[in-house]
């Protein structure tokens, strides 16, 4: 039987008419790289990520670029250098179903949304909507992108007035500056401000003449143990020391006493814990706790925010890092309850605490945090470089802490009497912990210190010693980093996003300094400053500023109308400005001064200038003739030399001291600068010396003197290296002309 064949059968299948369609993609445009390589992690397929890196459209700088005779409208452009990124995001949007604009969560970033919308929508047909998240966490950047919403135009306004109020200020000042003191100036409107004040400080630090005075320690001892006691009071008041002879005289009175216990007292105290930080406090602590500047603070809290690879993964480890709030949310709140419970259930409160949020803060953002309280200090740290951690670490430490329960410190306080003399001895110690438990970085030795024996009301004491001490009163402190910042805050002038670029420009502009930290107005500084204040009060007053922040506040609340703002600023101040350039003095020829002094290599004279640096010496025959010298700070202290002291560096490490000019027949060195005054005990010039003990403090230079003089063995190390350094120079030079 044959087999029967089968066969398959097919089947035709009619081709539909419609083309399947590819699916069209989302993008979403975030300000930088690293936060782009985060959130497309989290997405997923279906989205691309790009970056704008920042503005893409903005003011020109070449010109004022701000239409004043038609609602002071701004004349935009693309930026420059940054067309072949805008055309990218173009190319992407139009291949794109939805356009989904991720910049930060701020008035800037609200422009930049803003801008990117202009451009795009002409470019696709996509839907173009704004999101916005506190911090880059998975859970995070899915809600945001479910819940798009459009762009918040009176926060876009704000911003414009903000740029184009600093642009009218910067233009009509700068080259004012320009014609009357030098060329390549400029001024800005908030940062004017800040340059008042650190000029004001350095006139107080100036004027300010320190006072002697001595302090007085005695050791007593209870058997073996020997323990310190403060003199705070003789014959029932405070002790007035003025001299080392008052407090010899004291001495040789109260020595051959007897020394008894006349009191004892404990007392205890509540510590609170703090809130957390907002973008001034983080600035303030991580200049007091870590040395950290303004700007390197906030360049490696966006590095925390956008996101740090964790082997395959990339997590944003805290939130927005611009804010003035402490607001924390509910759901941030629950965590950290539940992680405080889990491991020191002791210290969990019954209620989640609140803290007040101030006045004037923007509450748009919660207070900085770690987006996940789980991720510790020491489970991130191999992750993370020595300045992410420290900076982490404080803040990990502020959020948990300011939800655990309040620390106690017991003080035990000795009064021992000695004749008419009173001494005390105090010692605390913690015994409640409380919030304490997650400290290390931000941990204080001030609430467990002292060392006292245990002691029975009046039991002799025996006097091992007496330690008197001189002192010198201290004048009014330079800014910080963390002080200016803090004054700035406090002063309602700038806004969180706008305290360390205020720091940057007046470092950048050469107009201030940094020496030990402080914050120091050049020369050229105080020359700006004066010119501003005379000419033009309002603008530098810090009410006026601060007054001037409320109403860009207000336009983003929608309650003040921005152009009328601007209006009402602007043209009073146009006034004043053509006014100050028809009448102010021109100061060039104050900037090249004639000196008495020929140049050496032509035999022209030589005039004093100001450069970027400060002051300096030149020949009048520039530019055929480019010799210049240092400005003399002193005349040489050494008897018969008639030399003048001047800034010098040494050849091998470049390192700044303070030389005579008839080197090396004259080898008088200091490595403190001159100041403009003079020992008034000895006639030599003083100098600024810094010790973390002491601060900023004059000292006299003459080693005979002892006003206010004194030399570490760091100081003599450090004037001998120098003394080896030039020593090797010379040398050389010998060496080079024997051969």
């Amino acid at each position: 039987m044959a087999e029967k064949k089968t066969t398959t059968k097919k089947v035709a299948t009619k081709k539909t008419t419609t083309k399947k369609t590819k699916q069209k993609q989302t993008l979403v445009i975030v300000e930088s790289p690293a936060k782009a390589k985060t959130i497309e992690k989290y997405l997923g397929p279906g989205f691309k990520v790009e970056a704008s890196m920042g503005h893409l459209i903005d003011l020109p700088k070449s010109r004022l670029a701000i239409n004043v005779e038609d609602r002071f409208q701004p004349e935009y452009i693309t930026v420059r250098g940054r067309a072949k990124i805008l055309k990218n995001l173009q190319k992407e949007a139009k291949k794109s179903e939805t356009v989904l604009l991720a910049s930060d969560n701020d008035r800037e970033g609200e422009a930049i949304a803003w801008h990117l919308k202009n451009s795009l929508s002409e470019k696709t047909e996509a839907s173009i909507k704004r999101i916005v998240f506190n911090e880059i966490t998975p859970q995070a950047i899915k809600d945001s992108v479910e819940n798009p919403a459009e762009i918040n135009e009176y926060k876009v306004n704000a911003q414009k007035a903000r740029r184009v109020l600093d642009r009218l200020v910067g233009y009509n000042l700068s080259p004012l500056l320009w014609k009357k003191v030098k060329n390549g100036l400029s001024a800005g409107r908030v940062q004017s401000v800040a340059l008042k004040l650190i000029c004001e400080r350095e006139k107080e630090v100036e004027a300010f003449i320190p006072e002697e005075y001595w302090s007085l320690e005695a050791e007593f001892s209870k058997g073996k143990t020997v323990f310190p006691a403060q003199l705070f009071q003789y014959k029932g008041e405070k002790p007035v020391l003025k001299s080392g002879q008052d407090v010899n005289d004291l001495i040789a009175e109260i020595e051959s006493a007897q020394s008894f216990v006349s009191d004892i007292k404990e007392s205890e105290k509540t510590i609170r814990p703090k809130a957390p930080f907002t973008t001034s406090t983080l600035q303030q602590t991580a200049a007091n706790r870590l040395g950290f500047t303004s700007r390197k603070t906030m360049q490696i809290a966006q590095q925390l925010y956008e996101g740090v690879n964790f082997g395959q993964d990339r997590i944003g480890l805290i939130t927005y890092m611009r804010t003035d709030s402490t607001r924390i949310s509910a759901t941030a709140l629950e965590e950290v309850r539940t992680f405080i419970g889990e491991l020191y259930p002791q210290e969990l409160p019954e209620a989640a605490i609140e803290y007040a949020v101030g006045a004037k803060a923007q509450d748009a953002h919660e207070g900085i945090r770690p987006t996940y309280v789980s991720y510790t200090p020491d489970y991130v740290k191999e992750y993370l470089n020595r300045d992410q951690l420290r900076l982490y670490t404080i803040i990990w430490e502020r959020f948990v802490s300011s939800q655990m329960t309040n620390a106690k410190s017991r003080t035990t306080t000795v009064e021992i009497s000695a004749g008419d003399a009173k001494f005390r001895a105090s010692k605390s110690k913690l015994v409640e912990k409380g919030f304490y438990q997650v400290i290390k970085l931000l941990s204080t030795k001030e609430e467990q210190s002292g060392k006292i024996p245990s002691v029975k009301l009046n039991e002799e004491l025996e006097v091992e010693a007496f330690h008197p001490a001189q002192h010198f009163t201290q004048g009014p402190p330079r800014y910080t980093d963390a002080s200016i910042v803090k004054a700035l805050e406090e002063k309602g002038i700038g806004r969180p996003s706008t305290y360390a670029p205020i720091i940057s420009v007046l470092l950048d502009r050469y107009y201030v300094t940094r020496s030990n930290k402080q914050l120091v107005p050049t020369q050229l500084g105080r020359i700006i400053s004066n010119i501003l204040s005379d000419s033009f009060p309002n603008v530098v007053d810090e009410n006026f500023t601060r007054e001037m922040e409320e109403k860009l506040d207000n336009v983003e609340e929608d309650t003040q109308d921005w152009v009328t703002m601007i209006a009402d600023f602007f043209h009073p101040f146009k006034e004043r400005v053509d006014e100050v350039m028809s009448n102010l003095e021109s100061m060039k020829g104050i900037m090249d001064e004639p000196t008495d002094k020929i140049c050496e290599l032509c035999g022209k004279p030589m005039l004093k200038k100001l450069g970027r640096f400060g002051f300096f010496i030149a020949c009048s025959g520039f530019p055929e003739c480019r010799n210049t010298r240092s400005l003399p700070l002193a005349p040489c202290p050494k008897p018969d030399c008639g030399g003048e002291i001047v800034a010098r560096k040494t050849k091998g490490r470049g390192k700044e001291f303070y030389g005579c000019t008839n080197y090396p027949e004259c080898d008088f060195i200091s490595h403190y600068k001159p100041i403009n005054a003079s020992c008034p005990e000895c006639g030599y010039f003083l100098v600024e010396k810094y010790d973390k003990k002491n601060g900023s403090y004059k000292s006299c230079i003459n080693p005979e003197c002892d006003y206010l003089h004194s030399t570490s063995e760091a100081e003599e190390k450090k004037s001998e290296e120098i003394a080896q350094e030039l020593a090797e120079s010379q040398r050389a030079l010998t060496g080079e002309a024997e051969e």
